[in-house]
Parts: C-alpha cells; structure tokens; sequence
C-alpha cells in the first residue's frame, strides 16, 4: 500500500495523509486532520520533520521508494509490503 508524504520545509509541518488515509496510522503518527481555506479535501498533517515522521512510518514497515523536490515542496513516496 502505498504512501506519500509532503514537506513544505525541512523542519515541518509534514503533510502524512488526506481524507480517506488509515486513521489508525494517522493516529500513530500523532497527525491532525484539517482543511484549509479554499481547498475541497482535508489532509492530514504534523508539525515533526520529516525525518521524524519517516522514521516513525520505518518502524511500521515502510520504506522509501522515491522522494524528489516540487518548487519549495518535498515529496517522499513510501511503500508497505
């Protein structure tokens, strides 16, 4: 099952999930679900570094398939076997 998770820094906040993610993961990760003004979907989001969150989402069996840069924006692709 895959799994992207979004950076606007490198310090965070990390965006982890949207509307229809795990709740069960996103609790793990300790995420808050919001909607920002002028989006039609929620996301779910955490205010750790993404190393943190990647560290968390290792321990649950995922691992990094790719990761690249979109503007200021860091995506990191994950997978679970």
């Amino acid at each position: 099952s895959p799994l992207c998770c979004l950076s606007l820094q490198e310090v965070g906040p990390t965006m982890v999930g949207d509307e229809h993610s795990d709740p069960t993961l996103m609790s793990f990760l300790g995420a808050t679900k919001r909607n920002m003004l002028g989006n039609h979907f929620w996301e779910y989001y955490v205010n750790d570094a993404p190393r943190v969150v990647l560290n968390k989402l290792e321990s649950c069996g995922y691992r990094v398939v790719s990761m690249t840069g979109v503007g200021q924006t860091l995506v990191w692709c994950l997978h679970k076997e």
